[in-house]
């Protein structure tokens, strides 16, 4: 019997975020893509934190080839959390997206936002003054030519809007084979919920405020680490449990948050060797939402 912490709460923050499809010839080419464009999720850096919303097949795409929904994020919102965003749009854009043959990037957001950015400045000028605005697929696209031997298509004007970041799930297990079965199990259904990511997919390393080396971030969150569980004297690791895998989750609005981690939750209830599922919060020192397990389960 699986328990539930249902006074545990998951601090979510304030973000600013697009949502795109990216779409390619194949499968191969448009994960190269969507793994590029998405990896390093290090915003604590001062970079974006992406994550993927949810593959989808060419009858529902723009272009009718394969695609993947994806987000990218910053922290914060704001005009100086815009200017972030367009900035690390631009970058991952031209250096994951662009470079892979046969790609394009489409405006996708999925709620009502009048803001947008336009993507001349950050990606159009790729083309080196030789692109052009043309309308194709019913959208104002920007090709940029490349020496593939096509050119690189983008919408010329993708959405932002603001969202909560900082939703999550802490699932004790007793193995790291059962945690990584509950962790497969919640991102599989995560990936169901239009709107949410996990951008870490299943995060092996829980962060607290609290550190000895500032200079690089957040550090390990040692109460809960289950290799120290005999080494320090204030360990907060249950007995038997040896693996505590963190699904941390983004998303458009906040019911869109909480919808995630209670379908996430529902997932994993009958994966044999979880103990506790739990929720990872920073005591509210770090955002003004607080999203309580018994108000979802």
């Amino acid at each position: 019997m699986v328990e539930i912490i249902y006074d545990a709460f998951a601090e979510c923050f304030d973000g600013t975020v697009v949502q795109i499809l990216v779409t390619a010839k194949n499968r191969k080419l448009l994960e190269r893509a969507v793994y590029s464009f998405t990896a390093l999720p290090s915003t604590v850096f001062g970079d974006a934190e992406g994550g993927i919303v949810k593959w989808v097949g060419p009858e529902d795409t723009v272009d009718g080839r394969p695609g993947a929904v994806v987000q990218l994020w910053v922290i914060g919102k704001g005009k100086k959390a815009q200017e972030n965003l367009y900035d690390k749009l631009g970058r991952r854009m031209r250096q994951g997206i662009l470079v892979v043959p046969t790609t394009a990037v489409f405006d996708a957001i999925s709620i009502e936002t009048n803001n947008k950015f336009e993507m001349m400045n950050n990606v159009g000028h790729c083309g080196d003054g030789y692109e052009e605005i043309i309308n194709i697929y019913d959208r104002e696209m920007i090709s940029i030519p490349i020496m593939m031997g096509h050119d690189f298509l983008v919408e010329r004007f993708i959405h932002f809007t603001d969202g909560i970041m900082g939703g999550n799930l802490w699932l004790f297990c007793d193995s790291v084979d059962s945690a990584l079965e509950a962790g497969e199990l919640a991102v599989e259904a995560i990936l169901k919920i239009d709107g949410a990511i996990t951008s870490f997919e299943i995060c092996s390393a829980g962060s607290k405020v609290e550190t000895n080396y500032p200079e690089i971030g957040p550090t390990t969150n040692h109460w809960y680490c289950p290799t120290l569980k005999n080494k320090i004297a204030d360990s907060k690791v249950p007995n038997g449990v040896q693996s505590i895998p963190e699904i941390v989750i983004n998303g458009l609005t906040i019911d869109i948050v909480k919808e995630a981690m209670k379908k996430a939750a529902e997932a994993v209830m009958d994966v044999p060797g979880l103990k506790i599922i739990s929720a990872g919060n920073f005591g509210g020192k770090l955002g003004p939402y607080k999203i309580y397990l018994k108000d979802i389960l």
